[in-house]
């Protein structure tokens, strides 16, 4: 079967990005903008992604639905996608492309199996292509070399072989990694900045780590806008490590502080319009603000 019209299942800062390259290498990119925010919507309409308007016809025309969204509503996507499957009686390709366990993607893949339709279990690695990045697509499942049309068009797909939990699993320890070291700066950071000690630090920094603390800087300022959406991914890594034996705790801390920074006032801002040369201490300040805050009043 020949790949013409793909439905990006929600066209955020990544969905959108992913459906402009596919645009441009000649596929019909829709989706469905039903309850979708104005955000979305404009990111849909800058990427010439076609809205068809519900659920039912974004099914019905789509040849593969790429669902790219928080992780916290991965699950739920799932079911409404599986319900309009069983509804319309149309079977199509499905890829869970979110940050989620290979458990979740398991229970994902058989509501949409369920349902007639044909699983994907998928694990992003990459910026946006919004941001001049071409991601990374790992996939696996009995149907995953059904994406392998893709590879080349702006994104490069990974097939990891048959097994669902292949194309996630690596996804969650990818991002364990690179958003978990993020938290664990975050952290110590603001420990410092509570006992009064940052400028001692980075001076520290400055002389013994200053590859570390240049990640810092360029870094740490960017995650506001997203910190609400990794809280779930944060949650979804450490699932994951406490099904295989390993210590959940790290990344149950990690979402801890994505919990924190996603309460500042500075989460407010989008990818777009957040302040990427904000100074780190800035952010830091702000941190440490919502926890001095939490403490007066006993939370």
């Amino acid at each position: 079967m020949t790949i013409k019209t793909i439905a990006i299942y929600s066209p955020g800062d990544m969905g959108s990005g992913v459906g402009r390259v596919l645009v441009e290498n000649g596929y019909d990119v829709i989706t469905s903008l039903e309850g979708r925010s104005t955000r979305t919507a404009e990111l849909a309409k800058s990427s010439s992604i076609r809205d068809v308007g519900s659920i039912d016809n974004m099914v019905k025309e789509a040849d593969l639905i790429l669902c790219i969204m928080v992780p916290a509503q991965a699950v739920g996507a799932a079911d409404i996608v599986a319900a309009s499957m069983q509804s319309t009686g149309v079977s199509t390709y499905y890829a869970d492309c979110n940050a989620v366990s290979p458990k979740t993607t398991r229970a994902i893949g058989d509501a949409i199996s369920s349902a007639g339709g044909r699983f994907i279990d998928g694990g992003i690695i990459g910026g946006s292509p919004n941001r001049g990045e071409a991601p990374r697509f790992y996939v696996s499942g009995p149907n995953a070399s059904f994406m392998n049309d893709l590879d080349g068009k702006g994104i490069a797909v990974r097939d990891m072989g048959g097994e669902i939990g292949h194309g996630s699993g690596i996804k969650m320890c990818y991002a364990a990694l690179t958003k978990g070291t993020s938290t664990l700066q975050i952290a110590l950071l603001a420990a410092a900045e509570a006992m009064g000690l940052s400028d001692q630090l980075r001076a520290e920094f400055e002389s013994s780590q200053p590859n570390a603390l240049k990640q810092m800087d360029t870094g740490i300022s960017r995650l506001p806008p997203n910190a609400h959406r990794w809280i779930g991914e944060m949650e979804e890594i450490s699932a994951t490590f406490e099904q295989v034996g390993v210590s959940p705790f790290f990344h149950k801390g990690a979402a801890d502080i994505y919990r924190l920074l996603s309460q500042t006032s500075f989460a407010s801002e989008t990818p777009e319009s957040g302040d990427k040369n904000r100074p780190t201490s800035e952010t830091i300040k702000a941190v440490v603000e919502i926890i001095n805050a939490g403490v007066a009043t006993g939370d």
